[in-house]
């Protein structure tokens, strides 16, 4: 539990954000309406920009640069892209100020601690932290991770009371911890979002106007698929390709979408059945059936961007057999990280769980996969596209991994604006359905 007050003087704490893009900036608004003095900055062509949206804001002030908040601030968050933490913290973190303690909120801790370790003076402590949710969420009731890398004691308590206003539940996490969990929860289930939309725009397909992606779980689908590519690409680059842990997971979910499209395609019902099956028990096995759904179906067709047919059309849903296939050939059992998971990994283990816990659902889906050849070629995108994000994980390629997805991006801007409402109405209710 996050202390409720301070037994030392906090008077005079001013908090330093470096870095305000759309978490910064989030961060700096909550932080002020709670009554903190904010010093903040980016880069410095921005400083006049910024200086005029926040004018009118008394407790933030706008820096041209990271030296001056470093030097007048005595909790600094480095709010900066995965990739660009070294050259930042080398850049500003000498001017840190005597004493203070200095955190950042990148989604993988590895490089930003290392960042850390090497160009910040030893008498300043580390606490960083990681709000497990994009800008536009209410981060009331979120995880938040908080890492006691370097510190006292007392300034640990000072940061914790510090983002208590946040309304966020702390999540106490070493960085290596941390970084096996994200990759566990967050980065498959990121590259299972970044196929299917790569395959929908390989097939020039948008999936609201093609009734076999309208109702229940291709609702899903759709709206966080589209939630995703309606956020800045270096979010999921960063949190993938400098992420230790998450190679493996990425270049696992790829193979379970390649081995079980062979299957589908040579006919091999009876193994194909047993290997799903089977990852299902694994997976599910220590799952009471008695608790409700994450998801039902009048959740589940709430929320759509098309017109729902009357006669829904056959799905395989190859990519959450990929899924659970994923997870059980990695042992992980997803239900351990609930504590910490972000909104769009409950709503996929919702669908995912919601195809699992139904079995003349999850034998007709079987059946469909190997007599039914509609949606082949689909199914075939789908699996270059996750070989394809796979490839760019490995091979650590940053440009490719922004090529691929600025242009699926551009493919379907036109509808983020529906999408991100949409999506918004089901994380709430995810989250209003999930059990703590």
């Amino acid at each position: 539990m996050p202390p409720t007050k301070m037994s030392g003087n906090m008077d005079g704490f001013v908090i330093g954000i470096i870095g305000m893009g759309d978490m910064g900036k989030m961060y700096a608004r909550r932080l002020a309406e709670a009554g903190w003095r904010v010093n903040a900055c980016d880069k410095e062509e921005k400083y006049q920009s910024l200086s005029e949206e926040y004018g009118d804001r008394k407790n933030i002030k706008i820096f041209p640069n990271g030296h001056l908040v470093s030097r007048a601030s005595d909790y600094i968050i480095y709010n900066v892209e995965a990739a660009s933490i070294d050259k930042v913290a080398a850049q500003y973190g000498p001017s840190t100020k005597q004493g203070a303690i200095v955190g950042g909120q990148t989604s993988c801790k590895a490089p930003e601690i290392a960042a850390f370790e090497k160009h910040l003076p030893q008498d300043v402590d580390i606490v960083s932290c990681h709000s497990l949710h994009g800008p536009n969420v209410d981060p009331k009731g979120q995880p938040l991770v908080l890492i006691k890398h370097r510190a006292s004691q007392e300034n640990f308590d000072k940061v914790e009371y510090v983002l208590s206003c946040l309304g966020s539940t702390h999540v106490y996490l070493s960085a290596s911890k941390h970084d096996r969990i994200t990759a566990d929860t967050q980065a498959v289930t990121h590259a299972a979002f970044l196929s299917m939309g790569k395959a929908w725009h390989a097939n020039a397909q948008f999936p609201w106007e093609i009734a076999r992606y309208v109702g229940g779980i291709e609702n899903v689908k759709i709206n966080l698929t589209l939630r995703i590519y309606s956020q800045k690409w270096h979010v999921y680059a960063g949190l993938a390709i400098l992420n230790p842990y998450a190679k493996e997971q990425i270049r696992q979910y790829a193979q379970s979408v390649t081995d079980l499209y062979k299957l589908m395609l040579g006919g091999h019902r009876e193994e194909l059945e047993d290997r799903i099956k089977k990852a299902g028990a694994r997976v599910f096995g220590a799952q009471s059936w008695d608790e409700d759904l994450l998801l039902k179906d009048e959740v589940l067709d709430r929320f759509s961007l098309g017109k729902k047919p009357s006669t829904p059309l056959p799905n395989n849903h190859l990519s959450l057999l990929a899924m659970v296939d994923c997870w059980s050939q990695l042992g992980i059992v997803p239900y351990d990280h609930m504590i910490c998971s972000t909104p769009l990994f409950r709503l996929w283990l919702g669908v995912t769980e919601y195809l699992f816990r139904k079995p003349a659902l999850l034998n007709d889906v079987i059946r469909i996969a190997i007599e039914d050849n509609t949606f082949r070629s689909d199914d075939l995108e789908f699996t270059f596209a996750a070989r394809g994000w796979s490839d760019c994980v490995t091979f650590g390629d940053f440009e490719g991994y922004k090529d691929r997805f600025v242009s699926t991006q551009n493919f379907f801007k036109g509808r983020f604006e529906d999408a991100t409402r949409v999506g918004n109405e089901m994380m709430k209710t995810i989250l209003e359905n999930t059990k703590k």
